[in-house]
This record gives structure tokens, sequence and C-alpha cells, in this order.
């Protein structure tokens, strides 16, 4: 199907909607209208942008048109003018057409769950662990995000093994999707004597976090722990057995919750990171049986893929995969990670667009 073809036929469906939204039957079903406003909102910027290029097309056919049967040099370049600047809004309307047409990915919308843990480095990777951790719940602090932190398995030395962080709010997902792989620290640890610069990674893996109706799990499939809280928490710790360990036996995937003081709370929290990484390992199968050539690029969250580093000495943080370097790395470890997901989302889209080209 042409590009022409496509938008003509959103265009239909937009109209068709609006009448739909007109029928006294479809405001009388609130679930109904609801579901129809929300698809008309959706494609409602892609028919907006497509009128506007319709309409430049006119315009465009109208001066060449001119410039063919004037008899007016003057008017004859005026037109000519016109049809410059015509024809560079028509490129670009095309573009922004094709850009609204990408299949949106359907878990932008998601909270995430974010998995931080410390790889090779020892007690420094912990250190940098909690360091991401920190970059993380300020860059949501900033966008007005709220954070949760549902696991944590400290070092004793200030850092983590291993800590788990919910993102709470519309398009999280969207924009912390891209996080997704392995971070590299270079920097002089505090116990270092003779200025040595040490070199410690953690990874990170960010989940979309899905509803229970998403994603069905046997509970014939879990082994439920529960063990006495090690950590601070008042009196309920090493008193009861609120902590819970949940081993999902087909996959082998282990969780523990120590955080709340009731089991119950822990058990929930447990279950909520469970169907994430059950959700993840689904969509990872999938992305294997298409064998989709992007799977090594942008967006492709593969955890073993080493995707930036931080280097002290030089205050420089560089992003691998679009060879993008800053040097203001205190900045971007309190937070400031706009730059880099903007370009990371925009690299994405022109992959997409150009994958888009050969099949339209």
């Amino acid at each position: 199907m042409s590009l022409e073809d496509q938008l003509t036929r959103i265009e239909a469906r937009f109209d068709e909607l609006n009448d739909m939204l007109a029928d006294p039957a479809v405001i009388a079903n609130y679930e109904r209208m609801n579901e129809v406003a929300q698809e008309r909102s959706n494609i409602e910027p892609l028919v907006a942008a497509y009128r506007d290029y319709k309409k430049v097309r006119r315009q465009l056919e109208e001066s060449r048109l001119l410039v063919e049967e004037s008899d007016d040099p003057e008017m004859e370049e005026l037109a000519r003018l016109e049809i410059d600047a015509l024809a560079a809004e028509e490129a670009n309307l095309e573009r922004e057409l094709k850009r609204l047409l990408l299949p949106r990915d359907p878990n932008d919308d998601k909270d995430v769950i974010v998995e931080i843990r410390a790889g090779a480095g020892g007690d420094e990777a912990g250190l940098f662990a909690a360091d991401l951790l920190r970059m993380y719940m300020r860059w949501a602090e900033d966008h007005k995000f709220k954070t949760e932190l549902m696991s944590a398995n400290d070092t004793g030395v200030g850092g983590f093994k291993e800590v788990i962080l919910n993102v709470r709010g519309k398009g999280a997902f969207s924009k912390l999707k891209y996080e997704s792989g392995v971070h590299r620290v270079q920097r002089v640890p505090s116990t270092e004597s003779q200025g040595r610069i040490h070199t410690s990674t953690a990874t990170v893996a960010v989940l979309p976090e899905v509803e229970e109706v998403e994603v069905e799990v046997n509970l014939n499939d879990i082994k439920i722990d529960v063990f006495r809280s090690s950590g601070p928490g008042g009196q309920s710790v090493n008193t009861t057995d609120s902590a819970v360990r949940l081993t999902h036996l087909p996959t082998g995937i282990v969780i523990s919750c120590q955080d709340e003081k009731s089991q119950l709370q822990n058990r929930l929290k447990a279950m909520r990171i469970l169907r994430s990484k059950l959700y993840d390992i689904e969509m990872q199968r999938q992305m294997d049986e298409v064998g989709s050539a992007r799977k090594s690029q942008i967006g492709s969250g593969d955890r073993s893929e080493k995707i930036r580093t931080y280097n002290f000495p030089q205050s420089r943080v560089t992003d691998h995969r679009i060879n993008k370097t800053v040097y203001r790395l205190d900045a971007v470890l309190n937070g400031d990670l706009d730059e880099f997901i903007e370009d990371l989302s925009t690299q994405d889209q022109a992959e997409r667009l150009q994958e888009m080209g050969e099949t339209v």
C-alpha cells in the first residue's frame, strides 16, 4: 500500500470517528465513547498533518501552472520563489507524516521497573550502581514522575549488589527504555592509594510494568519462601517472617523483597517485578522469532551491550550507540539525561523511517 493510500484510509477513519462521536447510541455508552474518543485523539495529529500536506501540494500545483502560463517575467519570478518554499514545506511535511505513521511502541505509556545490578569491579561496582540509582531518581523527580524503591540488596559500604526502582508516570517507558544495557565507570576509588583509575560496570534493565491481565502467572509455578528481614525497618525486623522470596520454577527467576513491614506487601511487590520480567522474556522471544535486523541497533534493550561510559578524571560521559560525548559528568549523574534521551529517540526514529522507506 502506498503512502497516499495509507493516509487516505486513515483520514476516512477519522471522519468516521467524528460521526460516531455525534451518534446518540455511542454517547449513551460511556466506555464505547471513551474508546472512540481515544482512537480519534491518537490519529488527529496525523490527519492534521496530512491535510496541511494536501493543501501545500495544491498550492504547489497552482504555482507551477502559473509559471507555465504566465507572460509576466516578474510574476513568473515570484511564482518560482514560492515554488521553492512550498517544495521545501512539502518535503518537511512528508517526513513528518512518515514519522507519525511509525508504529507506536505499545509499552511507551507504561510505568517502568528499573533494575540495576553491580557488575565487574567489586565494591566500586556497587557504589556505581548506587550512583545510577540516584541519577534515575533525580531525573524522575525533575520530570514529576513518582518513584518507589521496590527491592534493594546493599553491599554494606554504601553501594548495591542489586536495586530495583519503580518509576510511575505517563510516558516513563518511552523515555527510559534506551537506558537498558551495560554502563561503565572509570574513576579512582577512595581506597586506591596510588591514584590508579579503575573500571567498573553495572547493568541496567528497564522493563515496562504490566498489569495482572497482561501476563498470566500460574501460582503452581512459583515457590514462595518467607524469612526475616535483615535491613532497617523498625521493631518488625528480625522478629517476624515478613520478607518474601519468589522462585519462578520454569525460568529460574528469583525475586526477594523485604523493604515492607508486612509479608503481603512484600509478596505483592515481588509479583509486580516477576510479571514484568516474564513479559520482557516473552517480548525478547518474539523479537528472536522475527529476527529483526534492528536488534543490535538503538532501543534493542540488549542487556550485554556496552552503552555508556562515565569517565570521572575527564568529567566525560560518552554514549557509544550514537557516538555522543559531553563534558558535564556531574550534571548527568544529577539526572540531566534529556540530551541523550532525545538524541537516542531521534536516531531510533531515523532508523525506523529508513526501514519504512524501503517498504512504502
